[in-house]
């Protein structure tokens, strides 16, 4: 590569307000030394190399974590194959042969917490060092908490968040982007249709996209390809009013009459109503879902009145 530039690395899992705030300060200081920005990140979580159990929970897919990148407005986005012989290369070594002679990278932004190259045993310091060696300029970005918490935003704790205690609030707010997850829809047991609430089950793309916490959800439903987002409410769970064994994730999309199986849904979580519990019959259920349904509406109806507000603003 001819052009030289300024560059950040990371895996970028979530691309959330930390990994935005490095980036965006990329974007704009580049402009200065007239260097091009660029992204570097990898095609896969590196332990996924050397531990086939391993199964990353991730809060974003490749294809999802590429389109919020790019859309930071970097001039460059490369995605490096994460190999055998790439992992066993040194932080110098990877910084000699990769940025510096491949990507002619001239300025260098590290996370806080970012570490890079064989067993990740170097830290800021060393990659200084290095840079001044080969000419690269290294500067650290600044640690970035969530003030109402007091913790790190970072890519663990947000998957914390989502897994454990279904926050989907709070997670959006540190995301700075709603948590999605798009599937299939399959055939299912069609106890909702016979509850009044007929459900589509979703059979998520990735495997490894990470599940938020059993319960039930306000969301929006979109059909990819062709329709709009839909207010719907989602259940994660094993149905344990009806001993279920299995978990599964099935959407009633509010005021919906159609055939979706086959069709690809794109899920955009808005909020957690409440925990899943096991209901003393049916019937008593039912009660709690027309209670949730209306929880639904109003939980969509303001998202969709402060999207609008947003875009009102922008104008």
């Amino acid at each position: 590569m001819v052009v030289k530039c300024a560059a950040t690395i990371g895996v970028f899992d979530g691309v959330h307000a930390g990994h935005r705030q490095v980036i965006k300060h990329l974007v704009s200081t580049a402009k200065f030394p007239h260097l091009a920005s660029m992204v570097i990140t990898f095609d896969r979580q590196p332990r996924q190399l050397f531990d086939p159990q391993f199964r990353p929970q991730l809060l974003t897919t490749q294809e999802e974590k590429e389109r919020e990148i790019e859309q930071l407005g970097v001039d460059f986005l490369v995605v490096l194959p994460f190999t055998k012989e790439m992992a066993q290369l040194s932080a110098r070594d990877f910084m000699a042969k990769i940025l510096k002679e491949k990507l002619n990278v001239k300025s260098l932004q590290i996370g806080y917490d970012n570490r890079f190259g064989h067993d990740r045993t170097e830290g800021f310091d060393d990659y200084w060092r290095y840079g001044q060696e080969l000419g690269i300029n290294v500067y650290q970005g600044i640690k970035l908490s969530f003030q109402d918490y007091h913790f790190a935003i970072c890519s663990s704790n947000i998957r914390s968040l989502l897994a454990d205690d279904g926050d989907i609030e709070t997670a959006t707010v540190m995301l700075q982007h709603p948590y999605q997850i798009s599937g299939k829809v399959m055939p299912g047991e069609h106890i909702g249709h016979q509850l009044g609430f007929p459900t589509a089950n979703i059979e998520p793309d990735n495997p490894f996209k990470l599940i938020p916490a059993c319960g039930v959800y306000a969301v929006w439903a979109q059909i990819i390809n062709g329709g709009v987002a839909m207010p719907a409410m989602m259940n994660i769970g094993t149905r344990p009013t009806f001993d279920g064994r299995n978990r599964t994730l099935e959407v009633n999309i509010l005021d919906f009459d159609g055939d979706l199986y086959g069709q690809t849904v794109l899920i955009t979580f808005v909020t957690r109503l409440r925990e899943e519990r096991k209901f003393e019959s049916p019937e008593a259920l039912v009660a709690q879902l027309k209670i949730d349904r209306e929880r639904v509406k109003r939980a969509t109806d303001y998202t969709d009145n402060h999207r609008k507000k947003e875009i009102n603003t922008e104008k």
